[in-house]
């Protein structure tokens, strides 16, 4: 076993799990990887399963029902990840928006004294390619908006990038995360700013999927909006506290 994981969430994923699978375990660090597949129609979980017996021990699948939501699937990744031991745990896209090879980087930050990495869209101006002009804005702007309502300093705040180390994730109380779609990236960071964690960002470059569906819509879009606004009162009020351990 390694001491990193590399948590994958997928729906649908068949055009690229097997490739970015295989760039993980190309990489110059030792990575292990978590599938957490939501019951794709698509056949990406016998994907999976069949590559499972060519890295065995250093891929492993999490199978659920149904699509229950971004953060649901990052929690009981997050879970997985804690029960198995792994020090140095991971965000990552299934398709290639982010580049496996940044999580080198991002492993050498947490190395260096990080407790949280994330790999930033924004932290160096605007590092995104292949998205229209009006989805880069509307991203950007968000971001902004997340910033001014919650007094975070972090330039990416729904960047899903990230490196936690495990006493993050084993401080934060996840069954008091709220959200499940893109606002859970910001209730994370959130969380672990008011608990005190060290935060650093690595500017990456963004590309967007060339392959699949993007899982971005309406309801996501919304939540990550309005959540902000509970978020900062939950912050206030005092309600964001560490884990209470036996």
């Amino acid at each position: 076993m390694n001491e990193g994981l590399v948590i994958i969430p997928t729906y649908n994923e068949k055009e690229n799990i097997e490739n970015i699978i295989r760039a993980v375990f190309g990489l110059e660090e030792a990575f292990d990887v978590l599938i957490v597949e939501d019951n794709s129609p698509d056949g990406t979980a016998q994907i999976v399963k069949t590559l499972t017996k060519e890295f065995l021990g250093r891929l492993h699948i999490l199978e659920r029902t149904n699509k229950q939501g971004l953060g649901t699937a990052y929690i009981a990744g997050f879970r997985w990840a804690l029960e198995h031991g792994y020090e140095y745990i991971f965000e990552m896209d299934a398709d290639f928006s982010h580049d496996p090879r940044d999580l080198v980087r991002l492993y050498r930050a947490a190395k260096q004294g990080a407790d949280v990495v994330i790999g930033s869209r924004y932290i160096t101006g605007v590092n995104v390619v292949n998205w229209p002009m009006g989805r880069v804005l509307m991203s950007y702007f968000a971001s902004a908006y997340v910033r001014f309502v919650t007094r975070l300093e972090i330039r990416d705040t729904t960047a899903g990038f990230v490196c936690w180390k495990s006493k993050v994730l084993k401080t934060i109380d996840l069954s008091k995360i709220k959200f499940v779609g893109y606002a859970f990236q910001i209730e994370m960071k959130y969380t672990a700013v008011k608990m005190g964690f060290k935060v650093v960002e690595v500017p990456i470059i963004f590309t967007d999927r060339t392959l699949g569906e993007s899982k971005m819509n309406k309801t996501i879009f919304r939540e990550a909006i309005f959540g902000v606004i509970n978020l900062r009162w939950r912050g206030l009020r005092g309600k964001i506290k560490p884990k209470q351990i036996a």
